[in-house]
């Protein structure tokens, strides 16, 4: 999943690594912390590749795209998932 984090981290000084951003995208309060990454891992990150970031990190599809819909309400962009 380097591909996964190259793209989330490559517009931030701060990196997350592969736990970080799980368990930003299992809790939308640590999300809102990171708003940047969490926005491009659901914007510039292919659908297919969000749901085998989340399979590896034991994050249920539906509760992934909850989860998407809740950050697009929170942040007013639009993702894929959240459609």
């Amino acid at each position: 999943m380097a591909s996964v984090l190259t793209t989330v981290n490559a517009p931030y000084s701060m990196q997350l690594d592969d736990a970080a951003l799980a368990q930003c995208l299992a809790d939308l309060d640590l999300a809102k912390q990171h708003p940047g990454h969490v926005s491009t891992f659901l914007g510039e990150v292919s659908p297919a590749l969000q749901m085998e970031f989340a399979a590896l990190h034991h994050i249920p599809a539906p509760d992934l795209k909850a989860f998407a819909v809740a950050f697009s309400a929170w942040s007013g962009e639009s993702y894929p998932l959240a459609a």
